[in-house]
């Protein structure tokens, strides 16, 4: 590879500039693509809410190790998000997402032969690593592989994976039940599919190209021009044909950088302040809904996760309408809808608990996920669609950051608050998290739908 001593930061800004504003007809396949890794990590997160009664049958832990099996994902993406949206910027997209697949591949099977509860505890925080790694990294690549404008509809639409995922999830447990399948093998079987998935996913994204965009970041013009000419019909004719030398660029320099401009500050801000307020909201109620439909008797087993799989189908749907709404009233208004809607449905949800309406709870619920995948749907978004392309990893996961700390730490002590306050209590405590997000979305979030940034 020839290098050249100067580099062209002109030519190299044009170029960018162009990549990120051009429509790519390949976008919505590439976009897609990555949206579909949500799917195993939602299979993987969230099916061990259902099981977890299973694993509790065989071996009895006490509430510590129990809570950090159900937890223990959260804490491995938390690592994850940070050193995956690092690595992202460092080695590139395409290296991260095939490598976080085949690692998800081979933890979650390793999850169904675990011996007992401490090694099912490590083998899901080691599981969470390539998941919280694959976030940012895929966020990274939809925000420089599509056009202003869609490739902020589609990254909205990963509430609407994760639902589906959860969809999928409940569906298989539902049909695990009616076979009468032994619980051992039930949740090992459960917990071990989540592979299938990722091998199914590492295959599509096998020849996906790295982003043009990184490429010209590192002065790799050569490769850069290939790209573009594979996925936008176009050599960029401004960029010499030859690689050049670029300085290195300080990770360090991030929030600094961010700090230069108020709108992508604000912007920023408000993007860790919703990925933290969703996150602790659903990680509390709605994560328990099947715990907290036993303990107030809602139904059996098998109905609490025909009622739960109907409400999430339910969720699945806001999750596809919310994004559709987006560039109708842009990211402020989409986020100011979902946690007022989220924050009165857990009002009512308090109410029916300290009323005993075990009617009126399941369609508390319901409003309450229709919110909520609303309310969640830009956070992660937004950061990475402002920050600068060669900070985008580090910012993505960054923010990612922001959803895994609260999950980890909710999931992991709910249980406890639930028990010291009772689930009246416990719910009305939680509107606190939407509360926090809809003073954040009407007094911080500017409206950067359609933003542009070189």
């Amino acid at each position: 590879m020839s290098t050249m001593a100067m580099p062209q930061p002109t030519a190299s800004e044009a170029a960018v500039r162009y990549l990120i504003t051009n429509y790519s007809p390949k976008g919505n396949k590439v976009g897609w693509l990555m949206m579909a890794s949500i799917l195993v990590e939602a299979w993987d997160l969230y099916s061990i809410a259902f099981v977890l009664i299973f694993i509790k049958e065989q071996y009895n832990p006490d509430p510590l190790m129990l809570g950090l099996a159900a937890a223990g994902t959260q804490g491995g993406a938390l690592i994850g998000a940070l050193l995956g949206g690092w690595l992202s910027d460092k080695i590139g997209r395409r290296v991260m997402f095939l490598a976080t697949m085949v690692l998800f591949i081979v933890l979650a099977l390793a999850q169904a032969f675990v011996p007992n509860v401490f090694w099912l505890v490590v083998v899901r925080f080691l599981l969470g690593i390539p998941l919280g790694s694959d976030i940012s990294t895929g966020y990274t690549y939809i925000m420089e592989s599509m056009a202003k404008g869609e490739r902020e509809v589609m990254g909205n639409r990963w509430q609407f994976m994760f639902a589906v995922g959860e969809v999928l999830t409940i569906g298989v447990i539902v049909i695990f039940l009616l076979l009468d399948i032994h619980h051992e093998t039930l949740w090992r079987v459960t917990l071990g599919l989540g592979a299938l998935p990722a091998l199914i996913i590492l295959i599509m994204r096998h020849d996906v190209p790295e982003t043009a965009v990184w490429l010209v970041q590192k002065g790799r013009y050569r490769e850069a021009k290939q790209v573009a000419r594979e996925m936008f019909n176009d050599d960029l004719a401004m960029l010499p044909d030859h690689d050049v030398k670029v300085p290195k660029v300080s990770t360090r320099a991030f929030l600094a950088d961010l700090k230069k401009d108020p709108i992508r500050w604000r912007a920023t801000i408000y993007g860790w302040i919703a990925c933290f307020a969703q996150a602790s909201e659903f990680s509390t109620f709605a994560f328990y809904l099947p715990v907290l439909f036993v303990m107030v008797g809602v139904s059996s087993v098998l109905g609490i996760n025909l009622v739960t799989m109907a409400l999430f189908s339910f969720a699945a749907v806001s999750g596809w309408v919310g994004p559709l709404l987006t560039p109708k009233i842009g990211h402020r208004g989409i986020s100011i809808a979902g946690f007022s809607i989220v924050l009165v449905s857990l009002l009512v949800a308090a109410f029916a608990l300290y009323t005993d309406n075990k009617i009126l709870l399941p369609f508390a619920a319901a409003a309450m996920l229709w919110g909520h995948y609303w309310d969640a749907s830009n956070c992660m978004t937004i950061p990475t669609m402002v920050a600068k392309p060669q900070y985008r990893g580090t910012a993505s996961g960054f923010a990612y950051m922001f959803v895994k700390l609260p999950s980890f730490l909710a999931i992991f002590l709910f249980p406890s608050l639930f028990a010291a306050i009772g689930q009246a209590n416990a719910t009305l405590f939680v509107a606190i998290f939407p509360l926090i997000g809809l003073l954040a979305a009407i007094f911080v979030l500017p409206e950067v739908y359609g933003y542009e940034n070189d």
